[in-house]
């Protein structure tokens, strides 16, 4: 037992130490507080070695610096210091289902708006299975999600109105992807190609594939290779819920939609 101790320890006190300084530089990354950890990471290096070579004036220097260095650290870096508490002290999970929430908002409203005007349209919302080759083969994006983009994107005059959008972590990481189509033989011959798209993706990957007729409007959900078409607007929005929010971290999830 003691010797598992005096394994277990060490190692945990270098993964402590290691994710302290990962996250204390992902946190001051982009700001000015870079420059300054540059110039204290060349005032160290000098001070071991004044130390190494016994230069007295300038480790006798640099150690009268050190000594105030603290306080002068805590005042020029006050703002930072206050944001990076307040931002420990937020509730993540809190703010991932607002996260989540706003972008199903988002999406239905658009959706919504373009059923009533009769524009097709196709939205996959990324899960646990990656789509970066899907991602990598459209027109990349990696923009903000909203119902006025979605709008514009859609948009019959808009150049990026074929295939569809993929929505990766709240936001829209690609336009003008195009996906395979589903080779099942039994499908009504009245599906187009954006909704075999569908199916064929959600047949090989977890995504919620979302579909508007051009034709007619209607709404339709695929998943786990399965369509439910006809949606209404409160319906949408809470299947959508359920498989995007509340199940966000299962892999297959099964709601016994019907091929029509």
């Amino acid at each position: 037992m003691y010797y598992l101790s005096t394994f277990w320890k060490p190692i945990l006190e270098i993964g402590v130490v290691w994710a302290v300084v990962y996250f204390l530089l992902l946190f001051i990354k982009g700001t000015r507080a870079i420059q300054v950890l540059k110039g204290l990471v060349i005032l160290f290096i000098t001070f071991f070695a004044a130390q190494i070579f016994q230069l007295n004036i300038i480790n006798w220097l640099l150690t009268k610096i050190f000594a105030i260095s603290i306080i002068a650290l805590l005042i020029i870096f006050q703002p930072e210091l206050r944001r990076g508490l307040a931002h420990l002290g937020r509730n993540r999970w809190l703010r991932f289902l607002a996260r989540e929430e706003k972008t199903l908002e988002e999406i239905i409203k658009a959706i919504n708006l373009l059923s009533q005007q009769k524009i097709g349209a196709l939205i996959i919302i990324a899960k646990e299975t990656g789509l970066r080759n899907y991602i990598e083969a459209g027109i990349s994006l990696d923009a903000d999600l909203s119902k006025e983009l979605i709008l514009s994107i859609f948009n019959p005059r808009s150049p990026l109105h074929d295939g569809g959008i993929i929505v990766h972590e709240g936001r829209i990481a690609s336009c003008r992807c195009f996906f395979p189509l589903t080779d099942r033989p039994r499908l009504s011959k009245n599906l187009g190609t954006r909704h075999r798209a569908a199916i064929g993706l959600s047949e090989e990957s977890d995504a919620i594939c979302i579909v508007v007729s051009e034709e007619t409007g209607e709404i339709s959900l695929a998943i786990d290779g399965k369509l439910s078409s006809n949606l209404e607007n409160e319906k949408l929005k809470k299947n959508l819920s359920n498989l995007y929010i509340k199940n966000g971290g299962e892999k297959k999830l099964h709601f016994g939609f019907q091929i029509k």
